[in-house]
Parts: C-alpha cells; structure tokens; sequence
C-alpha cells in the first residue's frame, strides 16, 4: 500500500469531525480530498472551524461522496447504519466514530439504544481501541471508535483484568466527569454558557449507554455514574473497586506497567510529586494520551482507580485515527505527536 493515501471526514462541520480535519491535516501520509456537512455546504471549513482557515477545502454535500482510501463518519447515532452501503462503496477502509458498530449484537442495540437496521454489519467491524484489540486492527475495513466515557473507563480498569486482580464479578462503582463537547456542536438549553458554567450536574445516575460497551469488552456489569463539569474538553473517571482479597500498591503497579509499559498513548501517574499527582484532562488537553492512576486504601481494601483523557481526542478523533494507522500498517502514532500545553486554561 502506498504511504500516501487519500481521506474522507463525514460531518464536517461537527466538534469531532473538526478535530479529525485538524489530525488530518498534520498526517504524514493522509490528503483530505473531501469534508462533508449538510448545513454548511460549500462554505469553507475555515467557516466553522477557525483554527482550520489555512485549508483549501470547502464542505460538500454527503449525498456525493469522492472516493478515498478511507472514510471517517463523524456522524450522530443512527446514520451511519442507514449509511453503511454508501460509505463501503466509497473508500476501503470506514472508520465509524458514532455508536453504530460499537458492539456486536443486535440485542444490546435493541436494550441500549434504539434497535438496529443492519445487525449482519456488527461481526465485521472492529473496535478501535488499540490498547484493548491492537491485533485484530490490521487489515479491519469497519472500524468503530470507542464512546469517551467507555473509553477512559476500559482504560482504567483494564489493567486489573490483565493481572487477574478483577475476574468480573467484583463491585466496581464508576463515576465519570466530562466536559460540554461531550455534548456536540448542536445547541440546547442544557448546554448554553449561562447554563453549564459553574455545574457539577449528574446527567445519567443509571443505565449510560456506555455501560454497553464496559460490559462487553471488559465482561464487567458496573454502577456507573455521568456529571457534567464546567469545562470544555475532558472525561476523567474515577473507578472505585472492591477486590475479592487484599491487592498491595506493588501489585497495582506492576499490573499497570504490564499493560501499558511499551504503550507509545498511555501514561501511569499514581501519586507522584508535583501539583498533578493524579490523571488529570487538563493535562492531556488536545493529545490523543490517556492517563491512568490509582491509590490503594488499606482500610477497606478498596482500590481508587482514576483515568483522564481528552474525549474529542483519545475518547473519539485521535483514537480513530491512531486505529486508522494501524489498520493501513502506517506508523501508529503518525499525526498523533502533539504532547500538549503547560500551562493550559480550562481544557
């Protein structure tokens, strides 16, 4: 395959859809040859997206798809389904940033969201995540990126599962703190500045669509809780675990390190010095890097695992793209080196 290679982002004009033109536009080996938005057909990117205004690029219809060799589809849930023909005939490979392909039956579609209107599409497509399924990515034509608050939860707990230290059946009680571009670029009341600054507001105290996603590739049932919080970019959950015997604070690093020790995205901070001692989104602020941590508490033998990352980025775009990498066989952290600010305002 040709390290050059040409891409497609459908919906545009979108918070994701704009971080994927920006990731893009900074690849190596990717030319964006199109960007699509319904509602800002033939205006320029620049239009919609200020810090993209040097692109020579204006939106077009999706109705007229180019071909490319790959396809993001940064679109609302329920599209890309109706979709899916359309894209496929378009480009090889499809990366498909909305829940659509997320998992792999048509019963959780029917139990989490609204049902599914080609199931025979879910055993085709694979996860993005590389941390959780790296070695099926190679090759992959459907690709569905992750949600962000799955994400930064899977990330936490993950090493726990690979040292056996969680088997599944254990109480894990998850509590999930995202910014308002979780939200999208669409307006509502709930989202307007006179509204959201200042908020700590639970959104979802039960049933979060994610929990879909926990569930099946982690094999754990969760209590899981989503606020709200007056920043802009950023999920950082907090996992609260309760294992079935004592875990020392030796058995948690070596677990960490074990999973993530050779991962060019992931950092372990747990209780270092300095003023960020914990993962933090301030700190990975427009980076596709996720933070991991945890403490111990001896107590009541309850770990506190944390995990921070930017959910435009690590939680949706960067994650795509670092997927898109791996399936094409490119160098996997191509267009993903921005290591981030310090300091930074409100993320």
């Amino acid at each position: 395959m040709s390290d050059q290679l040409t891409a497609g982002v459908v919906g545009g004009s979108g918070f994701t859809g704009g971080e994927l033109l920006r990731l893009l536009d900074g690849h190596p080996n990717f030319e964006v040859e199109q960007a699509t938005s319904r509602s800002y057909e033939r205006k320029t990117v620049g239009h919609v997206h200020p810090n993209l205004r040097h692109l020579d690029l204006r939106f077009t219809s999706p109705e007229d798809l180019e071909s490319v060799d790959v396809l993001f589809t940064a679109t609302p849930h329920g599209v890309s389904m109706e979709h899916i023909d359309a894209f496929q005939d378009a480009a090889d490979t499809v990366v498909d940033l909305s829940a659509d392909f997320r998992l792999s039956e048509a019963a959780q579609y029917d139990e989490w969201y609204d049902g599914h209107v080609c199931p025979e599409y879910l055993e085709k497509s694979e996860y993005a995540l590389p941390e959780l399924n790296r070695e099926n990515l190679p090759g992959a034509d459907l690709i569905a990126a992750g949600g962000c608050n799955a994400t930064a939860t899977i990330l936490g707990l993950k090493p726990l599962f690979d040292a056996g230290i969680l088997a599944g059946d254990e109480q894990v009680v998850v509590d999930v703190k995202v910014g308002s571009s979780e939200g999208g670029a669409g307006a509502s009341k709930a989202s307007s500045h006179a509204e959201r600054s200042g908020i700590v507001r639970p959104y979802a105290p039960t049933g979060h669509r994610h929990e879909a996603e926990i569930e099946e590739y982690l094999g754990l049932s969760v209590s899981f809780t989503v606020h709200a919080v007056d920043m802009v970019r950023g999920a950082a959950a907090t996992c609260h675990v309760f294992p079935d015997g004592p875990v020392s604070k030796g058995d948690m690093w070596k677990a960490f390190r074990g999973s993530y020790g050779d991962e060019p995205f992931v950092r372990t901070v747990a209780g270092g010095g300095g003023v960020y001692r914990y993962p933090e989104p301030k700190s990975v602020a427009g980076t596709n890097y996720g933070e991991v941590g945890f403490e111990v508490d001896p107590g009541n033998r309850r770990l506190v695992v944390f995990s921070a990352i930017d959910n435009m980025m690590k939680g949706s775009a960067g994650q795509a793209v670092h997927a898109a990498n791996i399936a094409l066989g490119l160098d996997e952290t191509a267009g993903l080196d921005f290591t981030g600010f310090h300091p930074v305002g409100s993320p």
